[in-house]
């Protein structure tokens, strides 16, 4: 798993690469949760363009950020979500809570 960050204005971009299941969760829990606290980060934003495999641990990682997010005020998003990680996206209703986005440009645009 490969975590990489990015800033714009106040909208921490996090770019996951590798799987998201039980093994991996922790570690981006943890990660993303220190990045977006140290930065002062208002919005996140998830590129899930190089996620070759998702399980019902990362819908409770996610979840687990829109809380805190929701919290500070903020709004989450997801951008570059393959047909793969979007039907586990919409099988557990979290696309509700959270926009999808097809590109990083149309995201920031959204929550500048």
């Amino acid at each position: 798993m490969s975590i990489d960050f990015t800033m714009v204005d106040r909208t921490l971009l996090v770019t996951l690469e590798g799987e998201i299941d039980h093994h991996t969760c922790v570690e981006i829990r943890q990660t993303v949760d220190r990045e977006y606290q140290k930065r002062r980060a208002k919005n996140l934003l998830f590129d899930f363009a190089n996620i070759n495999f998702m399980d019902s641990s990362g819908i409770g990682m996610l979840m687990g950020r829109y809380r805190s997010v929701a919290i500070c005020g903020g709004e989450i998003g997801l951008y570059n979500v393959s047909p793969e990680a979007w039907r586990i996206l919409s099988l557990s209703g979290i696309h509700k809570l959270m926009k999808t986005y097809s590109s990083k440009q149309e995201a920031i645009e959204a929550l500048a």
